[in-house]
């Protein structure tokens, strides 16, 4: 049976990846991978982003958005050049991302963050398109803000959740997707016993490449074609084929950032 999978998050213009670009596209035409979703990070990594998509327009999707660990002092100026670029529309954005809260390396822009997370949010219910989050000890923090724009049709999926079936059960009711990537596959992680218990229709798949390798690769360098690994697991703790989490992860994706 033929499937096809999504890997809705990877910094796939990484320079270690676009240095073996041949090798890992391969493998993930070799995996059924037919579309990797680009996260920005800050200004330096658009071009970087933009060239892949160049290279493979087809399969690589861009967003556009500010990391919450790349809000500064001057983060206004930074996010009025980051708007510019998705209100061009030069490319088919599918979200404003990577957006969010991050309080676990340095909590000195914390304000700056929530004001730069809610003028993003702003953007992508202006352009009826999803947000991509990134949240680190910040979770309940980014759930609360979603929630006040709740009456604007605000949609969007939690990145690389890794919160309780309590939190997953606040996404949910917000209308957001789960981001599963491959800490599921980590043994002593608890994300794989949360997941059994969450609907396989609110979840949809991502690699987080370069970072948070799955195992059996888990210490080497990710890659968006390992999001088979993570599939693999979910369908293990589900006891469902590989096929069904395939097509209810790529449904989902596909609908969320309406990419087919």
């Amino acid at each position: 049976m033929s499937y096809t999978l999504i890997d809705t998050h990877a910094h796939a213009y990484d320079p270690d990846l676009t240095a073996i670009y041949g090798e890992w596209t391969e493998r993930a035409s070799n995996n059924q991978l037919s579309k990797i979703l680009l996260p920005n990070i800050d200004i330096e990594s658009i071009a970087q982003m933009y060239e892949l998509v160049d290279k493979d327009p087809t399969r690589c999707v861009p967003m556009m958005g500010l990391h919450p660990c790349s809000v500064k002092a001057n983060y206004e100026d930074v996010l009025s050049q980051i708007k510019g670029e998705l209100y061009s529309k030069k490319y088919p954005f599918c979200a404003v991302g990577e957006i969010g809260l991050d309080y676990h390396w340095d909590t000195t822009f914390i304000e700056e963050q929530k004001s730069a997370f809610k003028m993003q949010i702003e953007w992508a219910i202006d352009l009826n398109i999803p947000i991509a989050v990134h949240t680190r000890k910040s979770l309940d923090e980014a759930i609360h803000i979603i929630k006040t724009y709740r009456t604007q049709k605000l949609k969007g999926v939690i990145h690389c959740f890794g919160g309780s079936l309590q939190q997953a059960n606040q996404i949910i009711d917000l209308g957001f997707y789960m981001g599963i990537g491959g800490v599921i596959t980590y043994k002593n992680a608890g994300l794989a016993e949360i997941v059994k218990d969450i609907d396989l229709k609110h979840l949809v798949l991502e690699t987080d490449a370069p970072y948070l390798t799955p195992v059996p690769h888990r210490g080497k360098l990710n890659e968006p074609s390992y999001v088979k690994y993570v599939a693999e697991k979910i369908a293990e703790i589900k006891g469902l084929s590989l096929e069904e989490v395939a097509a209810q992860t790529t449904e989902n994706a596909r609908n969320l950032f309406s990419i087919y």
